[in-house]
């Protein structure tokens, strides 16, 4: 585990240093790639800049100027870097001005060279440039002594020794916040439970918030090390200033635009603030009228959550649609390019969302069921346990939860045993049919005492007899009764089928009523001492 990890630190330790690497070489390219996109050539000397090239010399371009100065600069000995500057008129050119070291000329400064947007005269221009060229000089003279050279070996070596002690004091703490992670996340045992609080939540964030703040050490020391190389050696001073100026002004402009997102923050949370207190006046409100206190015509027991939904989608919406504005950068490219994928994304695969969340509505505001109710949808009978969204559960008699989108039940017929029973129950019946030799009234008696005898038939309201039809061979009679367990539906039916056959078996009455040609001598049933024949369990005693 411990190789694992500094093999991990390692690579990003080498990828960080390619980054800064890659920083530090595009400084000094991006002049050279500008000059050559153009006509104009910067002319550096000991890696300054001392002037920027335009016109054409004596047949010479602008570049080969630069390349004329260079090679000048170089051929200079150690006894002419310490002869004087001097800055005298160009013989044959009544607009230029020459730039000499001692006796030997360095380059010409023309007219032509001049940026009318810098607004500075030829004296002036080449004034700043001979500057320049003194600073190079002098720190030309300063790389080649010996004193210079240990000086910046030194500085050097502090600053990698300072680094690398950062480095590793972040990969200390960077591996204690892992483990405090881990311990909060995985259990002391493996049969342990870990118990999560809300502190714990916090815990972690913070645990996982100084883990990110430790690479942000390692950056910052990587910065300050690298700026103090380059600053520790003539040559690479300018790349130093420039590492220094980069950082500045990106650290400027993070702070400007920080500064300068304020307002519309402000803004932000006082819209936030105004619907979060719209929210909670109307969840006052839904509670009111849920306890009974309160009773609003248009609002419904059953449909008071999904109105409570709607209400907060509604209210948030408007909520992002007036503060998207104010969000810092919600006019640049980033955000129009988001807001056009989002677009897209909801055009093309919410049409079968937006389907059924419409379905989900007509559901709930046509108030067909609720959770809790017995129904019959599709084919599918149970009790609803969730009326969602986008679909509805049902537990059926088997104890499997089935799951119906919402169009599904808009588009078939809702059965609920449930919703107008209220105190006394969901209602079952079944039917049978009896010849015409047996009197109702009789008929009538044994459907009900057979259902009175059912366990889970309710005994009020009591059980009662509907004759259904009048047969040319029978008449049909459906009995009905009220039971309180909807999900025992069948056993109890089952069970009130069986009671059934017994009370008409010990009146000696058949229910049998086929299409017959002659009616047999004896009535059809089964007497009580041949119920429990084989392999019927005998009666309990």
């Amino acid at each position: 585990m411990y190789v694992r990890v500094n093999f991990v630190m390692l690579r990003r330790l080498g990828l960080l240093i390619s980054c800064v690497c890659l920083v530090l070489l595009a400084l000094p390219a991006g002049a050279a790639v500008s000059s050559a996109d153009s006509e104009a050539a910067a002319l550096t000397l000991f890696n300054r800049h001392i002037v920027t090239l335009q016109a054409t010399q004596s047949g010479l371009s602008a570049a080969g100027r630069v390349e004329r100065a260079r090679r000048r600069f170089l051929a200079l000995d150690d006894t002419d870097l310490l002869k004087p500057l001097s800055v005298s008129p160009l013989p044959s050119v009544p607009a230029g001005l020459l730039l000499s070291v001692g006796e030997k000329p360095l380059f010409a400064l023309l007219a032509a060279d001049l940026d009318p947007e810098d607004r500075v005269d030829l004296a002036q221009a080449m004034d700043r440039a001979r500057l320049r060229v003194k600073d190079a000089i002098a720190a030309r003279n300063a790389q080649s002594q010996s004193t210079t050279l240990l000086r910046g070996l030194a500085i050097s070596a502090a600053c990698v020794f300072v680094w690398l002690l950062a480095f590793l004091v972040a990969t200390r703490l960077h591996g204690y916040f892992d483990r405090q992670v881990l311990q909060h996340m995985e259990p002391e045992s493996a049969d342990a439970v870990p118990q999560i609080h809300a502190l714990t939540y916090l815990r972690l964030a913070g645990y996982r918030l100084a883990a990110t703040g430790v690479w942000l050490m390692v950056v910052i020391a990587t910065y300050l090390a690298a700026l103090g190389a380059l600053m520790a050696f003539p040559w690479t001073e300018p790349w130093g200033q420039e590492l220094g100026s980069f950082v500045y002004t990106l650290g400027g402009w993070l702070v400007a635009g920080t500064l300068g997102a304020v307002p519309g923050l402000l803004t932000i949370a006082v819209i936030m603030f105004v619907a979060r207190s719209i929210q909670d006046v109307l969840n006052l409100l839904f509670k009111h009228v849920q306890s009974g206190q309160l009773r609003i015509p248009f609002l419904h027991i059953e449909t008071l959550g999904a109105t409570r939904r709607l209400f907060s989608v509604l209210i948030w919406g408007l909520a992002l649609a007036v503060a998207y504005p104010f969000l810092p950068g919600s006019g640049s490219d980033a955000f129009k390019g988001l807001s056009v994928m989002f677009g897209l994304m909801l055009t093309l695969g919410s049409t079968g969302v937006v389907t059924q969340w419409m379905s989900g509505l007509v559901v709930v505001y046509s108030r067909s069921l609720k959770r809790g109710d017995f129904v019959a949808v599709n084919g599918v009978e149970g009790v609803v346990s969730e009326v969602g969204t986008l679909a509805v559960k049902i537990v059926n008699l088997r104890n499997e939860e089935i799951t119906l989108p919402n169009s599904v039940l808009t588009g078939n017929p809702i059965h609920n045993y449930s919703k107008l029973a209220g105190l006394e129950g969901t209602m079952i019946s079944t039917r049978i049919t009896i010849g015409y030799d047996t009197p109702w009234r009789q008929v009538h008696a044994m459907l009900i005492l057979a259902a009175e005898k059912t366990p889970g038939i309710r005994r009020e309201p009591k059980p009662f007899v509907y004759q259904r039809g009048l047969s040319d061979f029978y008449v049909e009679y459906e009995v009905f009764a009220h039971i309180d367990q909807p999900l025992r539906r069948i056993p109890i039916l089952s069970a009130m089928l069986a009671a059934i056959q017994d009370e008409f078996n010990t009146h000696g009455v058949q229910i049998m009523s086929p299409n017959f040609v002659a009616q047999p001598p004896q009535a059809v049933f089964v007497p009580p001492d041949k119920w429990h024949e084989a392999p019927a369990a005998p009666p309990a005693r």
